[in-house]
């Protein structure tokens, strides 16, 4: 870590990879000799439109997506997607969600103001401790899409193995995962990811849709921004889009391209996560709060004995020079939050401030 900057294990906004954040500064006041910052330029200007291209053909050869999907950069971020897919997805008016946490509870109940909401599935029953079974779901024949949150940030458990939809369009928020290992886009309908948590700054989200889930049959009243074709038509420039995110996250996606792409930050997520995992399971004092097989590589909650204690390690963090370590607040103990720009020596270097922390408090 270079300029006296933080481990933060933050579930977002997160960290950035320092490189990236090097090019960004350089460029902060001059960008490719346009005279001005990304911040202050038009987004009808032909500088932007090569960043926004750039973007769109890099994150297309990162994730291998087929060429009958729409890649949208839309402003706003799961608040809005939670009322935009039910808005835009919804023909029958049907939709089943599987109930795996907090982010796919606030995905339902927007659902529900727009249709009929059925939960195939839910681990509700445990505190949300693991993902439930999703090979034989009871989909109706009429649902229009099955929606899962892939990677639950708040409880910290992720799918493994895919639910079996039965060839209903597999809608997924992807947010606190996406880019962090493969993924075959030719298996979901719609994947969406806001970007402050694994790519880039608040304020934007990254859509892959499908283009025959794309309608143009939509209602008139559907306010004219909340339809997925205007940003599809409008090659994600109807209005002033979020351009300085669009341009951190394209930096973000040379800097995965370069670094071996998904696969090679898998195999890197796979090995820092285990450094943690593998100290929680032999701690007596730390308990981790997922079951083993749908653990998140990105997002650890853990606890220990007690409120009262769960507070006191957090301060104890943030003194060692930690920070954000506090778990959510609907959920409390803590939680470490360890995306693709977390290097292993900041998971080896708290894993050894909490090994010390038990030692001391044994």
């Amino acid at each position: 870590m270079k300029y006296g900057r933080t481990y933060n294990f933050s579930a977002g906004p997160a960290m950035m990879p320092e490189e990236v954040l090097e090019e960004i500064a350089a460029e902060m006041m001059n960008y490719r000799g346009s005279g001005m910052c990304v911040m202050e330029m038009s987004h009808r200007s032909k500088v932007f439109q090569e960043i926004l291209d750039e973007a769109k053909a890099d994150i297309k050869k990162l994730m291998d997506i087929p060429d009958n999907y729409k890649i949208l950069f839309i402003q706003g971020g799961g608040t809005l997607q939670f009322s935009m897919i039910p808005m835009n997805l919804m023909k029958n008016g049907v939709a089943c969600y599987v109930e795996t946490g907090a982010w796919s509870k606030k995905a339902i109940a927007e659902a529900k103001k727009v249709g009929e909401v059925k939960v195939v599935a839910s681990s509700a029953d445990k505190k949300f401790s693991y993902i439930p079974d999703c090979s034989d779901l009871d989909i109706p024949a009429n649902a229009d899409y099955v929606y899962i949150c892939e990677n639950e940030t708040i409880h910290g458990l992720t799918y493994h193995k895919l639910p079996d939809t039965k060839g209903v369009p597999l809608v997924s928020d992807q947010s606190s995962m996406f880019l962090s290992r493969p993924c075959n886009v030719a298996d979901y309908g719609l994947i969406w990811g806001g970007v402050q948590k694994n790519i880039g700054p608040a304020g934007m989200a990254v859509v892959i849709i499908r283009e025959d889930l794309i309608r143009d049959d939509l209602d008139d009243k559907l306010p004219i921004y909340m339809n997925y074709k205007t940003h599809a038509d409008a090659d994600s420039l109807y209005n002033t889009p979020n351009c300085w995110a669009i341009y951190c996250c394209g930096k973000v996606f040379k800097y995965l391209l370069k670094n071996g792409g998904l696969e090679a930050m898998a195999k890197r997520n796979e090995e820092k996560a285990a450094v943690l995992y593998d100290f929680l399971d032999q701690s007596k004092l730390f308990t981790g709060a997922v079951v083993k097989e749908d653990r998140s590589l990105m997002n650890v909650p853990f606890v220990t004995p007690s409120k009262e204690q769960d507070a006191d390690v957090v301060a104890a963090t943030k003194a060692a020079g930690f920070d954000n370590l506090k778990g959510h607040k609907s959920v409390g103990g803590l939680r470490a939050s360890i995306y693709n720009a977390m290097p292993k020596e900041g998971v080896e270097a708290l894993v050894e401030f909490l090994s010390r922390y038990e030692k001391e408090h044994a």
